[in-house]
């Protein structure tokens, strides 16, 4: 099953009359996406703004990053079971405008573990050079939809209308010329027999938080019920996933799991060579002990026997929970003599109680500590600053104190993160 990527850089992004893409200047007729971001009554207004690399500017909070791209007949189709029939995603041509992103905002502080902020996106100073968010071109949509629709109608529309948008501005460069293409294929041949087998497993979403109905997460559904569910690696990349609503902890944008870096890294080692890559498997974090042995058993079932492979790496999501799923399958498939790397974020303010309650198995001794939770700035007045209500931008404006946790981008925990613990 190969994918094509084809690849626009842009490096430049300005409002016109029409879309069209110049070189690497992409010129966006914002009026057409106002029409139909507006088909959906569930807005009554919409507003764009374009956010630049290193210029003052901070927008909040962020409900979701997506980089725009749009599939070329023959292939699979664009976002299925979202803004199609759920078909199997990850095959055929994908024209990808690399440098920009569609950003869509909050309405309302998401609250609980991200604070009154939520996640903020920073373009410039020291807090940016952390993101590589602030090194991109974006279209930030701020939505105004009825006060009156509930929260989860509401959080559908913000991303059947940021789908939408990312889609049709790649759709732009689906004529014209990529500037490079990159093939995406696990393939098999002889070759490989001698090669480690080595697979993903990744956690989606955590169970500490109640899916909303109607969620969009895997196949546009809301991972009620779900078990660990074999994918391959293609899917992950082309829209087979979207993020959670919910703002989780060190979680992970849409845009993040169209460029999964494990997932690329071990396509890189695969196609150099180095490693065989098997494929994968998506999961979830357990709220229960019966759901997380279930599961677990499950993912290491999948691993040994469907993939057969003989090491595995695991990323997690969320905040603390989901320590003790990601030790479990681990342990499981070390007793399976399937050698396992894993990567987590120990969130516990004095760094050692967290893991060592959660993650405590002799065998599970290969660990990638993505930190960095106890970084702080002290952002300045910024000059331009993008909100979807007057409070939060006046919230926002600062001078203001932040954690790393809440600038977009940052502490990602599956592979993302550009932060990473030393011990003195």
């Amino acid at each position: 099953m190969a994918l094509t990527l084809a690849l626009h850089p842009i490096t430049n992004l300005t409002f016109g009359d029409n879309h069209r893409l110049d070189g690497n200047l992409l010129t966006v007729d914002i009026d057409e996406l106002r029409r139909m971001v507006l088909e959906d009554n569930a807005f009554d207004s919409v507003e764009f703004e374009i956010a630049r690399p290193g210029e003052s500017c901070r927008a909040g909070p962020i409900f979701d990053i997506v980089e725009p791209r749009a599939k070329a007949a023959g292939g699979s189709p664009d976002w299925p079971g979202i803004l199609g029939p759920p078909q199997t995603a990850g095959f055929g041509t994908t024209h990808v405008l690399q440098g920009t992103a569609v950003t869509i905002l909050r309405e309302e502080s998401p609250g609980e573990s991200r604070g009154v902020t939520g996640y903020v996106l920073e373009m410039n100073g020291e807090a940016a050079e952390a993101s590589w968010y602030s090194k991109l071109w974006h279209l930030i949509v701020i939505p105004h939809t009825k006060s009156t629709i509930p929260k989860y109608t509401r959080h559908k529309a913000y991303r059947i209308a940021q789908l939408r948008i990312a889609v049709r501005l790649a759709q732009i460069a689906i004529d014209a010329a990529p500037a490079d293409t990159q093939i995406l294929d696990n393939f098999v041949d002889a070759d490989r027999a001698s090669l480690t087998r080595v697979a993903y497993v990744g956690q989606i979403f955590s169970r500490q938080r109640k899916p909303e109905p109607e969620e969009q997460i895997i196949y546009g559904a809301n991972t009620d019920g779900m078990l660990p569910t074999l994918l391959h690696p293609n899917e992950w990349l082309d829209g087979a996933i979207t993020t959670s609503y919910h703002t989780s902890i060190g979680g992970a944008e849409t845009y993040f799991y169209q460029n999964n870096p494990v997932v690329a890294e071990l396509y890189r080692r695969h196609h150099r060579g180095e490693l065989n890559f098997v494929g994968t498997v998506a999961t979830i974090a357990a709220a229960d002990n019966l759901d997380r042995e279930r599961n677990a058993e499950f993912a290491a079932h999948l691993v040994t026997w469907a993939l057969r492979a003989e090491a595995a790496v695991l990323t997690k999501f969320g905040g603390g929970v989901p320590h003790s799923d990601l030790a479990e399958t681990a342990r499981l498939l070390e007793r399976h003599r399937i050698k396992t790397a894993v990567q987590v974020t120990d969130l516990a303010r004095d760094h050692r109680v967290e893991s060592a309650l959660l993650f405590n198995s002799p065998e599970v001794d290969a660990i990638v500590c993505i930190g960095g939770n106890g970084t702080r700035w002290q952002l300045p007045r910024a000059e331009r600053v993008l909100a979807a209500n007057g409070g939060m931008a006046e919230l926002l404006a600062g001078p203001v104190e932040i954690d790393s946790l809440n600038i977009v981008g940052v502490a990602n925990q599956q592979g993302a993160s550009r932060l990473r613990s030393v011990i003195y």
